[in-house]
């Protein structure tokens, strides 16, 4: 009855399940299926995703306990709400929510294609597997909000270390040994001219921008600050960054499946490179086992699916919905709101797998990361500064989006044989030398375009501060980014049934700043 209660859980999560939560959200089919199947495909440059997890917490220590009180204090539900806030511009808000709910579409669709890999693998063929995985989340996520993802994610990630654990001591004793396992995969790539298992020269800067870029992108994602927001304590979120990187461990073992299935001669289901890994475990354990890892594999698709619709869903209630359409909404309201607009957004994710058509899977979540990067500004620094100007983030944004999307737009995609078989959206590594410089060398599409949104941000800054343009009024107080959940200004949550409440009261049903910017403390 409560968009608190149904897309934040309550705000209530203890340490336990927060890490349960934020790791069913962040380790998702891309590594279970994604990851892998890159390895299997390329080789040595699909362990990106091993240093990307690793420096993730350091970066994100300090912004995510800063959120989270600000957003307790505040009543804020989503980043947009913080924007909204902090540099009283509507505008901007409403471009972080837009690019929110896009950006998400096409990890939505990652997670899909994890479920239908393992439908492929059970036999299941045609449209079929998709619309079954649509019609799954759906279901899933309607009624349950937050709460039914946080409390599957301790089956997932059960399931999850133990297919893992198994895994890596059964296949490679089988194939007879690692230096077998690698000997194969180096061999794979020396014969087909394409990936290998040492990065080349000319890699090497695609690799770290691409693990920086992807790092940087992780927590701007609006599932991820989901549960950071649905923890209830700043002392949670600070123990949950420091144990996260126990994932990091696993990632690099999983990554490793990708060659074991190069040595044990696993073909794609179909030619789909993602069934790559439930080909390789229907290939190598007995059914009931395999049984078991397909399950692993399709609940660690279905739980963080579920919380990246809960997460866009609350970004249109609150901000599109609340702000521009009905700016009485009731708590009761905006939770049915809510609910709908879940199901739209995974409408738009199977659209995202019919247009895009990847060649590697991963690529959906590199094509999303490159597009909510340009939030950047806005929400990770902007909870530190606020000396950019409110105009200057909206140049910024159209500027790294544009150069973004057009980057991305001129990846091609070429063949083994070195054809051209998709001409445009080919994947997120851009050619340097599209840009006139004389080198191979390519870079992660979305680390440029960021470092364009970023320029143009300070330029134009300085420009309008210059000649002295209205920058707003912050509805914030450095107070609210240090407060503890036992300081008076962390508010509780509002009895549904009490309606909206008084605008700057306690137990206000939205925050102080959103619609109302006569609401400001």
């Amino acid at each position: 009855m409560h968009l608190d209660e149904w897309g934040l859980g309550g705000r209530s999560f203890g340490t336990w399940i927060t890490w349960f939560l934020i790791g069913g959200d962040i380790y998702t089919a891309y590594t279970f299926v994604a990851v892998p199947a890159l390895v299997f495909g390329a080789g040595a440059a699909g362990f990106f995703a091993v240093p990307y997890t690793v420096v993730v917490y350091p970066l994100i220590f300090l912004v995510v306990i800063r959120l989270w009180s600000v957003s307790h204090v505040r009543g804020f539900v989503t980043p947009a709400d913080f924007v909204r806030s902090r540099f009283d511009s509507p505008t901007m808000a409403l471009l972080v929510a837009i690019t929110g709910i896009v950006a998400t579409m096409p990890y939505i669709a990652l997670q899909l294609v994890g479920i239908e890999a393992v439908l492929k693998t059970m036999g299941v063929t045609g449209e079929l597997p998709i619309i079954v995985a649509f019609v799954i989340l759906a279901v899933y996520t309607y009624n349950s909000g937050l709460r039914a993802p946080a409390l599957i994610a301790f089956v997932k990630d059960v399931l999850i270390y133990l297919t893992i654990i198994v895994a890596v001591i059964v296949i490679p004793t089988k194939l007879g040994g690692w230096d077998v396992v690698f000997g194969a995969a180096e061999e794979k790539f020396d014969v087909a001219g394409t990936g290998s298992v040492l990065l080349p020269g000319t890699g090497q800067l695609q690799y770290a921008t691409l693990a920086l870029g992807s790092a940087l992108a992780l927590f701007l994602y609006p599932h991820s600050i989901t549960g950071v927001l649905a923890s209830k304590s700043r002392d949670t979120l600070k123990k949950n960054m420091s144990l996260l990187p126990i994932y990091s461990l696993a990632l690099g073992f999983i990554a490793l499946l990708g060659y074991m299935a190069i040595a044990a001669g696993t073909t794609p289901v179909d030619g789909d490179g993602n069934t790559i890994v439930p080909a390789l475990f229907q290939q190598m354990f007995p059914s009931w086992f395999a049984g078991v890892a397909f399950a692993a594999i399709g609940i660690g698709a279905l739980v963080p699916a579920a919380i990246m619709s809960i997460a866009a869903a609350n970004l249109f209630t609150r901000n599109i919905y609340k702000e521009y359409l009905k700016k009485d909404a009731t708590p009761g309201q905006e939770a049915k709101v809510a609910k709908l607009a879940s199901l739209v957004v995974k409408f738009g994710a199977v659209a995202a797998i019919v247009f895009i058509d990847p060649q590697f899977s991963i690529d959906l979540q590199l094509i999303g990361g490159v597009i909510i990067l340009q939030t950047l500004p806005a929400v990770a620094i902007g909870l530190y500064t606020r000396w950019f100007h409110r105009s200057a983030l909206v140049a910024g944004w159209c500027a790294g989006m544009a150069i973004g999307f057009l980057m991305l737009y001129s990846v091609q995609r070429v063949g083994p044989d070195g054809t051209v078989v998709k001409e445009h959206f080919g994947g997120s590594a851009f050619s340097l030398g599209k840009l006139g410089l004389d080198t191979t060398t390519t870079v992660y599409a979305g680390f440029l375009a960021v470092l364009a949104n970023l320029l143009v941000v300070v330029l134009v800054t300085l420009v309008l501060r210059a000649i002295k343009v209205d920058d707003g009024v912050d509805g914030t107080a450095d107070t609210d980014y240090t407060a503890e959940r036992e300081d008076p200004s962390v508010r509780d949550l509002p009895d549904p049934l009490d309606g909206p409440g008084p605008a700057g009261g306690a137990g206000e049903a939205s925050p102080p700043s959103v619609g109302d910017p006569a609401a400001r403390r």
